[in-house]
């Protein structure tokens, strides 16, 4: 030992030694890099269920007993489409309904009912009706009215029992300003898309009522209030917008009911990269140069992806990439691509290694659909068969595993959003590793195989999982959208394309420093509003998807505490609760996080949950 030591301490090149093993290893992290070799990836928090132990929604709410009564008519013109919005919407809240055509059957016993909908805007179906309901309120009964009222002598009638003086007159909605500790996110207000002079213009009695949104400012235009009558309650929403964008808003006006109320939420944030990783493409973009006299690919490499992992480090983002071979047109089941595979790999490994996941997107851009016609909206071409598309989606996968061994990929999403009845059988007939499904939440009309969804699991177990919004300019009905997924289904789901700067479509033209600060303007919104907000992959959302449509819970509310006792409880359920008469204490069986106002988070560990009251 003595001999080696002397040796060493004579040898003159020590130095350059240590540098040539300096880049020795260097060269072996980039070589492991480059020959696809796998890290340890930070393991799924939540794991899906296996197929043949998934419980749809539908499921799950046929044996809910029928404690809320909801009213509507075919003969009332806004009555039906508010009706199509609450049925999927109360149903998601497992909510137990009878619900009742007025135009052809009769109101049942209202004491068998603890909360009654009005979906009318005109009070009128009700006939004498109306009375009987508002006898029933004074003795402890709650009515939500969600629609603006017409101005007619059955609406005069109630005035003053939902603590109102209406004028005939409307009012326009431009913002609807959320008032401090009503929903998640508020304290503000949001501008409201193809707004109109929806709301009555009304005066509020301050002795019976509680304002929760005004028009424009704290002080504007009532248009959520609850007021006392008796020992019962109404709740009016009068801002007129019944479409998906706003169904958050009934459910935390239907949350005001009941000593407590609570009601399953998915509790989740999940971030794609459509079109990542993919073959970046060549040459110079016009706002690129303008910008940062560089091409796209340095822009890509040096600016655009640091920027996007700076996000995750700072907020916790856990990217799902969407893989997509090459850009060709082909739609014959050809499959001669020649991608950059060190693109593929050197992208695809910095977003595993951040604890991020991989899905498909396609071999191409075409979308699975065979013999459609594109109405000219896009350039895309259908499919010859059945035959071409698994040929290329099978080329697609090859790929995959061969850049990125024993790394499972179980989301697909289609390109444009579009994916033909076809497409959908082929991928579930082929493809048994892919388990979710993931279309958008929020309407587009344009083509009628348009991936629109909710958030449920179907009967052969893949679960469809909508994206709710996309982009870094985004919009006022994006906005809308998300605030109101927030505070029904306290999920974030939101996707982006690394050409969204090259894109004037997407905002290019506003430089893509602009659009990382509006997007992080959002992030800053969105963390804000919902502190405990669980970071998701794509395959995370959907076991935490799994699992909100399967839970049902049961709920007794005594003087001292609650008990919460949950059917098709599998490990994890989140709730969101709302404490309108009690103050929570001390919890058995869960965890309660409050949010805001009288808004708590509760994630239950146990199928039977004690909450106590102080």
């Amino acid at each position: 030992m003595e001999k080696l030591k002397a040796e060493w301490n004579r040898f003159r090149f020590k130095g350059v030694l240590a540098i040539a093993l300096v880049f020795t290893l260097i060269a072996a992290i980039l070589l492991m890099e480059l020959s696809g070799v796998r890290f340890r990836y930070t393991q799924k928090s939540l794991d899906l269920l296996p197929a043949e132990q998934v419980v749809t929604k539908a499921q799950a709410c046929a044996d809910l007993q029928g404690d809320t009564l909801l009213l509507y008519s075919k003969q009332d013109r806004a009555s039906v489409p508010a009706w199509k919005q609450f049925s999927v919407m109360l149903q998601d809240m497992k909510v137990g309904v009878v619900t009742v055509d007025l135009s052809t059957q009769a109101i049942p016993a209202l004491e068998n009912f603890s909360v009654v909908i009005v979906l009318l805007s005109d009070l009128s179906h009700l006939g004498n009706t109306l009375i009987a309901v508002c006898e029933w309120v004074h003795g402890g009964g709650n009515v939500l009215f969600p629609l603006t009222l017409d101005k007619n002598a059955y609406s005069s009638a109630v005035e003053n029992k939902i603590g109102i003086e209406a004028s005939y007159g409307y009012t326009y909605v431009g913002n609807i300003y959320i008032h401090d500790g009503f929903m998640l996110g508020g304290g503000k207000a949001f501008a409201v898309p193809d707004a109109y002079e929806s709301a009555r213009t009304v005066q509020l009695n301050p002795q019976t009522t509680t304002v929760y949104a005004t028009v424009d400012k704290a002080d504007g235009v009532p248009l959520i209030w609850e007021a006392s009558y008796g020992d019962g309650k109404f709740v009016v929403d009068n801002f007129g917008m019944c479409d998906k964008a706003f169904r958050g808003f009934y459910a935390a006006s239907l949350s005001l009911f009941n000593a407590v109320y609570l009601y399953p939420v998915i509790n989740g944030s999940t971030f794609y990269l459509d079109d990542f990783p993919s073959q970046i493409p060549s040459g110079n973009s016009e706002y690129i140069t303008r910008d940062y006299q560089t091409t796209i690919r340095d822009f890509y490499i040096n600016i655009w992806w640091p920027d996007m992992m700076n996000l995750s480090d700072q907020y916790g983002i856990r990217y799902t990439g969407l893989a997509i071979e090459c850009y060709d047109d082909a739609v014959d089941g050809a499959t001669d691509a020649s991608p950059d595979t060190g693109t593929f790999l050197n992208f695809g490994n910095m977003l595993l290694r951040k604890g991020g996941e991989l899905g498909y997107h396609g071999y191409n851009h075409q979308p699975l659909a065979i013999g459609r016609d594109y109405k000219g909206i896009y350039d895309y071409k259908p499919w010859q068969s059945k035959e071409a598309i698994v040929k290329a989606f099978d080329h697609l996968v090859a790929f995959c595993d061969e850049l990125f061994p024993s790394v499972p990929m179980a989301v697909y999403v289609p390109p444009s959003n579009l994916l033909a009845q076809e497409g959908r059988d082929i991928l579930i007939a082929e493809y048994p590793q892919i388990r979710t499904l993931s279309g958008i939440y929020l309407p587009d009309d344009v083509l009628d195989f348009c991936l629109l969804q909710e958030f449920e699991v179907d009967e052969n177990g893949i679960v469809d999982q909508p994206r709710i919004i996309s982009g870094c300019d985004i919009d006022d009905f994006m906005t809308m959208g998300a605030l109101s997924e927030l505070n029904l289904h306290y999920v974030n789901n939101h996707f982006t394309h690394p050409d969204d700067a090259l894109d004037p479509e997407r905002g290019a033209g506003l430089g893509w420093k602009e659009l990382h600060t509006r997007f992080e303007g959002y992030l800053q919104w969105l963390y804000g509003a919902a502190p405990n907000l669980r970071n998701f992959t794509g395959t995370e959302l959907s076991a935490a998807i799994q699992r909100f449509a399967a839970v049902t819970p049961h709920t007794k509310i005594e003087d001292r505490k609650m008990t919460v006792t949950l059917d098709h409880f599998y490990d994890n359920a989140q709730f969101m609760v709302r404490f309108n008469e009690k103050e929570p204490d001390t919890v058995q069986g869960g965890t309660l996080t409050h949010l805001t106002g009288d808004l708590y988070n509760l994630e239950a560990t146990d199928d039977v949950v004690t909450i106590s009251f102080k």
